[in-house]
C-alpha cells in the first residue's frame, strides 16, 4: 500500500521503519526533516506538509505527542483532511483524547475518508521490535481492509469497537498502570523501613499470589462475571490483613495514602454486612457510584478464560 507517516519520533520512527520493512511504499513528514534522515535513505519519500503526505497515500498513520498536536496535523491548514482522499485511511497512533479523536473522525467522514483511534502499547522497545499492542477504534469493514499496516507494527492488533473506544482502552490500561506502580511503591517503602532488603523483598513477593498472576487476570474470576459468592478469599480476613500492614506502616512512620484510602472502602463493605463474600466485593461500590452493573456472561468468560 502507499502508507503516509508523519511523526517520527521515538515511537514513531521505529513504527515507520517495520511498515518500510513490511514492502509498502512509505511517504514521511516531521517537524524536524532530519527525524526522516534513514527513511528517506530507505527509499521513503519526504513530503513538505501533513497534507501532501495525506494526498500521496491511501493509510495515513501519525504517531504524536497528544491531543493538540494530532488536531494541528489533522485539521490544521496544510494538515491531512485538505490532502485525504475519498476512501482513504487515516490511523493515529497516538494516546489520545476521545473528544479529539471523534471530533476528527466527524470531519474527515464529511470528506468521504476513514479516520480511527489505534494507540499502541509497548514502549519503544516494543515499537522497534514489533512487540506491540494497537488497539482500533473505528468502522470495523475499513480497519480489516488495511489491516495489514497495523500487522507490519504490531503483533496484537485488536479491533475494540466504534470510534473512540480504542482510546478509552488505552487510558484505562496507562492509568492503571500507574496507579498500581504509586501503590507498589508505598507498600514497598513500609516493608523496606519495616527492615527487610528490597531485594529479599521483591523475590519474596513475586512468588505470592499475585505476583504470580498477570496484571487484569484477578477481574475474571469475581468483577467481570458479577458473583462474590462463593469466596475465593472472604472480606472480613482481607479487611485484616489491610488494617494490619497500615498499622505496621504507623509503627515504622511511613504514609500510606493508598492503603488507608482501600482500608476505608473494605470497611465500608463490612458495614454492607459483605463480610463473608469475596474480598473483591469492594469492587462494587465503585461500580455502584458509577451506576453500572457488571455482568459478563458465562459464554463470553470461558471465551476470555481461554484466551489467557
Amino acid at each position: 500500500m502507499r502508507v503516509g507517516f508523519v511523526g517520527l519520533g521515538i515511537m514513531g520512527a521505529s513504527l515507520a521503519a517495520n511498515v518500510q520493512k513490511a514492502g509498502h511504499t512509505l511517504t514521511v513528514h516531521d517537524v524536524r526533516r532530519e527525524a526522516a534522515a534513514k527513511h528517506i535513505a530507505n527509499g521513503a519519500a519526504w513530503a513538505d506538509s501533513p497534507k501532501t503526505v495525506a494526498a500521496a497515500s491511501d493509510v495515513v498513520l501519525t504517531s504524536l505527542p497528544g491531543p493538540p498536536e494530532v488536531e494541528a496535523v489533522a485539521l490544521g491548514e496544510n494538515g491531512l483532511l485538505a490532502g485525504m482522499k475519498a476512501g482513504a485511511s487515516y490511523f493515529d497512533l497516538s494516546t489520545n483524547s476521545r473528544a479529539t479523536v471523534r471530533k476528527i473522525n466527524a470531519a474527515f467522514a464529511e470528506k468521504g475518508a476513514h479516520m480511527f483511534d489505534a494507540p499502541v502499547s509497548g514502549g519503544p522497545k516494543g515499537a522497534f521490535t514489533g512487540k506491540l499492542a494497537i488497539w482500533v477504534g473505528g468502522e470495523k469493514a475499513i480497519f480489516e481492509r488495511d489491516r495489514a499496516v497495523l500487522d507490519a507494527m504490531g503483533d496484537q492488533v485488536r479491533y475494540v469497537g466504534t470510534i473512540g473506544q480504542a482510546t478509552v482502552a488505552k487510558l484505562v490500561h496507562n492509568c492503571a498502570g500507574y496507579a498500581l506502580t504509586v501503590a507498589l511503591g508505598e507498600v514497598f517503602t513500609m516493608g523496606i523501613k519495616a527492615g527487610v532488603d528490597p531485594a529479599d523483598l521483591f523475590e519474596a513477593v513475586r512468588q505470592g499470589a499475585l505476583g504470580r498472576r498477570r496484571t487484569f487476570d484477578g477481574l475474571l474470576d469475581q468483577f467481570l462475571p458479577g458473583t462474590y459468592d462463593p469466596p475465593a478469599f472472604q472480606l472480613r480476613h482481607a479487611h485484616k490483613d489491610v488494617s494490619l500492614a497500615t498499622q505496621l506502616a504507623r509503627e515504622v512512620g511511613v504514609p500510606m495514602r493508598l492503603s488507608n484510602l482501600t482500608l476505608e472502602e473494605m470497611t465500608e463493605a463490612l458495614g454492607r454486612g459483605w463480610a463473608h463474600l469475596d474480598s473483591r466485593s469492594i469492587l462494587m461500590l465503585q461500580q455502584e457510584r458509577a451506576g453500572i452493573d457488571v455482568k459478563v456472561p458465562p459464554e463470553r468468560m470461558a471465551q476470555l478464560r481461554g484466551n489467557g
